[in-house]
């Protein structure tokens, strides 16, 4: 079965939160997935306190941004977050949007080959090991977690090239695509991915999450057209929905079938009323979705 969560938006005000995390959990939505926006609101901040508040649904961050921590640090944030709520935290790493990294003085030259080094350390770490690497933007001597997570914990990466689709399938154990991505780009990113993860010899499982910008109730369609247009996707065949339940259900099946494991509704920015989009996902989207 296709799983579907929906946005929390880093748009929102973070006091906002609580309320919106606490109806996820009530109406029995499956994720919620917050964003590390510059310079919004803080990806592990905000996961914690999801997680806190609530009970059982699974909480992601989709993404951290890796020129801005230490690999040890992301490790320990991770480990620590996995042992206090046991599979309930999902973390999905990136490359940062590269003019925020450049407006904190973070952007590094090859973001790929930090992408990649970041993941093989982290999943290390989180897998117990004692790491040591020398690589040219990652360096651990000597590095172990004293508090591991207790079970095998999956690191997500955000990709859209074509190197770093590849890169997520070889060094990753999912892979996060932008609401950007329509059900063609979802296809070609599932091929880029498993070239990846034959390159590797990988045959584990491989999670694909899609977000999909989606809008409902009155005025949904001028919405969801405004958003697209802000965002440069307007002519973007495919992209978003605006509609009713069956609608949205429909839209998810497409990026489903198209390989989509996932599908992670994303409100407009201008939604407005999250708690009642939240609950919308979970009570009338979730049982028309196979």
């Amino acid at each position: 079965m296709t799983g579907l969560g929906a946005v929390f938006r880093p748009q929102l005000a973070p006091e906002r939160l609580r309320s919106v995390a606490r109806v996820a959990d009530e109406a029995g939505l499956e994720e919620l997935w917050l964003w590390e926006d510059c310079f919004r609101e803080g990806g592990i901040s905000t996961l914690t306190a999801a997680l806190a508040w609530t009970e059982r649904v699974r909480v992601g961050v989709g993404l951290l941004p890796v020129p801005l921590r230490n690999v040890a640090v992301t490790a320990m944030e991770a480990a620590t977050l996995h042992r206090m709520f046991p599979g309930r935290a999902v973390l999905g790493v990136g490359h940062g949007v590269q003019d925020w990294m450049g407006q904190v003085g973070a952007r590094v030259e090859s973001p790929v080959t930090l992408l990649r080094e970041y993941l093989l350390a982290l999943r290390g770490l989180l897998d117990g090991q004692r790491v040591t690497t020398d690589g040219r933007y990652v360096r651990l001597d000597d590095v172990a977690l004293d508090w591991p997570p207790a079970g095998a914990v999956d690191v997500f990466a955000g990709a859209a090239g074509p190197r770093s689709l590849r890169l997520a399938g070889e060094a990753a154990d999912g892979t996060v695509l932008t609401a950007s991505t329509p059900p063609d780009g979802v296809r070609r990113a599932r091929r880029l991915i498993d070239e990846g993860r034959d390159a590797a010899g990988r045959t584990d499982a491989h999670t694909v999450v899609v977000y999909l910008v989606t809008a409902t109730g009155s005025g949904a369609a001028e919405r969801l057209r405004a958003e697209l247009v802000a965002e440069g996707d307007a002519d973007v065949p495919g992209l978003g929905i605006a509609g009713d339940a069956e609608a949205v259900a429909e839209a998810v099946g497409r990026l489903a079938e198209a390989g989509a494991d996932t599908v992670i509704l994303q409100p407009t920015g201008d939604e407005p009323d999250p708690e009642a989009f939240v609950r919308f996902a979970a009570e009338e989207v979730r049982p028309l979705v196979k």
